[in-house]
């Protein structure tokens, strides 16, 4: 069988689709490539210039990041909220979308109107911050965690998802004589293993990333999460901030502003990256097949 020859239009649009993904590739690298650089990069070349591939080598912007108090202080925020937020609101939305995924679950229509109507129309910023006072979550992790805690779009996709299974799975499973625990344990959770990966890293890079509600919440410098610390740092300037100097006991300048701040960004940049290889074979499929039915 011949194979058809590509015609001058399908090469031309080959050629604009390979040029347009490759400077969006350099464009979208280069930045991050340059800030690596500029992290391990000498006083010497620091201060005069700053290549891809630095000339000279130095961990000293990240030994001085890294053993930072408040550093440390944000991480530790950090982590804890991504861990402990992401392990519960997986729980609660696949909680969730489990029963409003059934037919036979009364009201199914109105409940989901209700969560869907969320996406849209919120409480404010206002009435969130009184209420978070009131209940004395101020200055406590469940006060960037609770309000956040279930996400009408995750819902929404892990509910299609379950009303793409076949019905025969349980089906079968309640002739064996499993309840619905053991259903919603055993199988209805294996099988869902690709959305809730997918919805995962969502949840984890959400967390990771966020800021202004430690902003609002967190009044106390220790109770911040790294973001905000960074954040102040890139803005205001990293000696103000961190109350780190860069010079040495003798006086020599050792690191630059720019350097401890390119450092900085980069330990609160790397974690989050390292998550994506271990979920990636589930990211595609999840959310192919979480789209598929409504």
């Amino acid at each position: 069988m011949a194979v058809r020859k590509a015609s001058k239009g399908e090469k031309a649009f080959d050629v604009f689709n390979y040029t347009f993904m490759f400077l969006l590739c350099v464009t979208t690298i280069y930045p991050f490539l340059y800030l690596f650089s500029n992290s391990l990069a000498s006083t010497e070349i620091a201060q005069t210039q700053i290549t891809i591939i630095p000339k000279s080598v130095t961990f000293e912007n990240y030994k001085r990041v890294l053993t930072n108090p408040l550093i440390a202080a944000g991480y530790y925020n950090t982590i804890l909220r991504t861990v402990l937020g992401t392990f519960l609101s997986l729980i609660t939305t696949f909680a969730l979308a489990y029963p409003l995924s059934k037919r036979y679950f009364p009201n199914r229509n109105f409940w989901t109107g209700i969560i869907v109507f969320t996406m849209f129309f919120g409480g404010g910023m206002i009435p969130t911050y009184i209420l978070v006072r009131n209940l004395n979550l101020m200055n406590t992790i469940w006060a960037l965690i609770l309000p956040e805690l279930v996400s009408a779009y995750n819902f929404v996709i892990v509910r299609n998802y379950m009303m793409s299974l076949p019905e025969s799975i349980e089906e079968s499973a309640r002739i064996d004589g499993a309840n619905d625990i053991i259903i919603l344990i055993r199988i209805v959770l294996p099988v869902c293993k690709p959305i809730l990966a997918t919805v995962a890293l969502w949840i984890a890079v959400w967390h990771w990333n966020s800021w202004f509600d430690s902003m609002i919440y967190s009044q106390k410098a220790e109770k911040q999460v790294v973001q905000l610390i960074m954040r102040r740092i890139v803005l205001e300037g990293s000696q103000q901030v961190m109350n780190m100097s860069t010079m040495d006991e003798s006086g020599m300048r050792v690191v630059t502003p720019e350097s401890l701040k390119a450092a900085t960004v980069m330990v609160t940049t790397i974690p989050i990256l390292m998550v994506y290889p271990f979920i990636q074979k589930y990211f595609v499929k999840g959310v192919m097949l979480g789209s598929l039915k409504g």
